[in-house]
């Protein structure tokens, strides 16, 4: 109740601060975001989305990159920048600490192509107030050797329990598991399909008994596994060196790898899974918001979709992008798991009162005890 009041009273607060026009551009625009989310082609020129923002707005970008949802939040508290990519562990964190502020969805224009499926999304969403645009989205798959697997995986299991593998080796050393506190999502899910007498209905609502035993899970997993992986690139050059064979990933570490000419290939397995969108979203004291809406709108754009998909790995908030990038290629949507979404329960911030539970474990507790089970706790 305490986090329904807390919303109502936000959207009540902020609803006569959004803003109904827009002037000049204030010729300055500071974005955080995910490492890829922004390209001005200084990795490769092919992949430039500012500059011609630049170019057709006078609004010069700047990018700060954060390597975590957790890290997201704190830079977004310490104030100074105009808009985040928040992930949707991230995004109702912002809008109860009332971080960001609504948007008017009318000085969006392209804001009526995107993803039906997304316009109303409870991680950005409240009270019928819209906390941002959505922008990216993608799955949380399973990657996985097809030397170690003669067939594709068709369960998690491979990653939680200990097993012997297709290859007839043990899974012990050559798994890896997610380092963020949202993964115990995945655990829930888990134990949702596979253990039903629990009575997990959604992966982010857990009560005591529940959350219990997705930390029992979690902690016999730390036994078999070789990293908690934060970092997409060190996650390729593992699969390549160190002989990790099952983990899961986003389809960019699959993506690179298979153009590496590794023998990885990727799964959904029979338990769904989670996955990302990430919203933009505007803080409540935006310096420069006339050009923060203007990216807003920009960033919607097909072909600017499209080609963020083909460099990220991940899926566009608007489907036309699906079609408008020569980078992305024709088949880009369907290798990046454009299909799944009805199999996904996306990220959201679990708070202590929910729908399917009534009292569950809030998520300064995932975090906390997280952190135990990897420092071994």
């Amino acid at each position: 109740m305490v986090s329904l009041l807390l919303s109502q009273t936000l959207a009540a607060a902020q609803v006569t601060t959004m803003r109904q026009s827009l002037g000049p551009g204030e010729g300055q625009l500071r974005i955080l975001a995910w490492p890829g989310y922004i390209e001005r082609g200084a990795s490769d020129k092919n992949y430039d989305w500012v500059t011609g923002f630049e170019k057709q707005t006078g609004c010069k970008v700047s990018v700060k990159t954060f390597a975590s949802s957790d890290e997201a939040v704190t830079l977004m508290n310490q104030g100074g920048f105009d808009l985040v990519t928040a992930s949707g562990d991230a995004s109702l964190r912002l809008v109860y600490g009332n971080k960001v502020q609504p948007i008017n969805t009318k000085l969006v224009p392209s804001f009526s192509q995107v993803d039906k499926r997304l316009q109303n999304a409870p991680w950005y969403v409240v009270n019928g107030m819209h906390y941002g645009v959505p922008y990216q989205w993608g799955p949380n798959v399973l990657a996985y050797s097809t030397k170690a697997f003669k067939t594709p995986p068709t369960s998690w299991k491979v990653v939680f329990e200990p097993t012997t593998l297709s290859d007839g080796k043990s899974n012990k050393g050559r798994v890896q598991a997610y380092y963020g506190a949202i993964y115990l999502a995945d655990a829930a899910l888990y134990l949702m399909k596979t253990r039903p007498g629990l009575g997990i209905k959604n992966p982010y609502e857990l009560n005591e008994k529940q959350y219990a035993e997705v930390l029992k899970l979690l902690r016999g997993q730390r036994q078999i596994v070789q990293r908690y992986w934060n970092d997409a690139n060190v996650q390729v050059q593992d699969f390549t060196n160190e002989g990790v064979v099952a983990s899961p990933t986003w389809p960019f570490q699959v993506n690179t790898l298979q153009a590496n000419k590794q023998p990885v290939a990727s799964t959904l397995p029979a338990e769904g899974a989670t996955g990302w969108a990430d919203t933009t979203m505007m803080h409540a004291q935006a310096p420069h918001p006339n050009c923060a809406y203007r990216w807003l709108e920009w960033s919607l754009n097909p072909k600017v979709q499209g080609d963020v998909s083909a460099w990220f790995g991940s899926l566009p908030a608007n489907p036309r992008g699906c079609t408008a990038s020569t980078l992305l290629g024709k088949d880009g949507c369907k290798t990046n798991g454009f299909g799944y979404f009805d199999r996904i329960w996306f990220w959201r911030t679990p708070v202590a009162k929910c729908p399917t539970q009534g009292t569950c474990v809030p998520y300064s507790r995932w975090v906390s005890d997280y952190i135990a089970i990897q420092g071994g706790r």
